[in-house]
């Protein structure tokens, strides 16, 4: 009988040196967390108490923004953040990519909640642009920007393009809020603070299991009457949960442990999409990543390169990826992030892994 082809999942699982993100989300996430955090420490009440306002402060001050909330999801804080801007305009239309996290991974909840009628904006292949706002031909109350844009391999647009499009905003009457789950990640590549960057837009959402690796829990900031209103929203979505300590000392401890990382990260995967992109039919997008982040492309089919890259995995105990993703028949993809790992794999080893790999791919073009 014929044993079931091992899955790239499952070889991947069992590599010494997986390469991706910072670990498994086990329940040593949350115990590391914990460890020393002292047994007596009053917890959180409904969105009260020190632990979430002292926290709270902290991040508004990071961003730049007068004030922040804590919230248990971003889906939750950035369909509160459209809501808001929209009711102070009087008009229920926003802006955002084609492959914006609220179109492609929300159910249509900022179209079934709350009504809002999103205008997409740039070819789903590239980047919102200066002109793409310019040419719209009707009237909106807020533009969403993601930055990185995940979809399309965490490109970002030139930081002068940013400011052009912020000045626009400003000047034409629509707020700006930023997509920022990834923000602290392209501090590097701008070479501007977090609150930098934050003050081209009026709110900003960013994410604390991302790359920071806490349990959940994102913080969404602006000014005081704005977050105000996104506390009464926040009940209204039943975000204001009896106690939310957990989340707010995980995002704590690894926002500490993690944010001063940011650069090393970038650095490493940078070095990776190198290696990647010098093995035959294999290109990154970019080319050269602008986070931590980016795609690996793959000019071979799902079903032909997966085989090989469970024997380079199961020869050389190196997590190249984790998963492939169709994009024809004779193509598929991948998503890299680079965190705590990617440094704890010997160079050797790395080294080994890519020259298998890359002759594996030609043997089989051969084929």
């Amino acid at each position: 009988m014929q044993q079931n082809k091992k899955s790239l999942n499952e070889s991947y699982s069992k590599t010494a040196y997986p390469l991706i993100g910072h670990g498994a989300r086990t329940a040593e996430v949350l115990l590391e967390a914990f460890d020393d955090v002292d047994g007596g420490q009053s917890a959180d009440m409904y969105g009260r108490g020190a632990i979430i306002e002292d926290f709270q402060s902290r991040m508004a001050e990071a961003l730049g923004k007068e004030a922040a909330v804590f919230f248990p999801s971003g889906t939750m804080a950035q369909q509160i953040a459209l809501r808001i801007w929209c009711d102070e305009a009087g008009l229920k239309k926003v802006a955002y990519h084609p492959l914006c996290h609220l179109e492609i991974h929300e159910e249509d909840g900022l179209k079934e909640l709350h009504h809002i009628e999103p205008i997409l904006l740039a070819d789903k292949d590239r980047l919102i642009t200066l002109e793409d706002v310019q040419r719209l031909d009707e009237r909106i109350s807020c533009l969403l920007l993601e930055l990185p844009q995940r979809e399309i391999g965490g490109q970002l647009p030139d930081y002068g393009e940013l400011e052009a499009i912020s000045a626009f905003c400003r000047a034409n009457g629509i707020k700006l809020h930023l997509d920022g789950a990834r923000l602290f990640e392209i501090t590097p590549y701008y070479g501007k603070s977090a609150a930098e960057i934050c003050a081209l837009f009026d709110s900003v959402y960013v994410s604390f299991y991302k790359g920071i690796g806490g349990i959940a829990g994102a913080i969404l900031a602006g000014n005081a009457e704005f977050t105000a209103k996104s506390k009464i929203w926040k009940r209204r979505h039943g975000g204001d949960l009896v106690s939310l300590y957990p989340y707010i000392v995980s995002s704590d401890y690894y926002y500490k442990l993690r944010i001063g990382r940011m650069k090393q990260y970038y650095e490493e995967a940078k070095e990776l999409a190198m290696l990647f992109n010098q093995c035959e039919g294999i290109q990154t997008r970019p080319e050269i990543p602008v986070s931590n982040m980016f795609h690996v492309h793959f000019r071979m089919s799902m079903e032909r390169l997966e085989p090989l890259l469970v024997d380079v995995l199961d020869e050389t105990g190196v997590g190249l990826v984790s998963y492939l993703r169709e994009t024809d028949d004779h193509s598929c993809f991948t998503e890299v992030h680079i965190g705590d790992r990617y440094s704890q794999v010997p160079k050797e080893d790395l080294m080994m892994a890519f020259r298998l790999l890359d002759e594996k791919i030609k043997r089989a073009a051969l084929v």
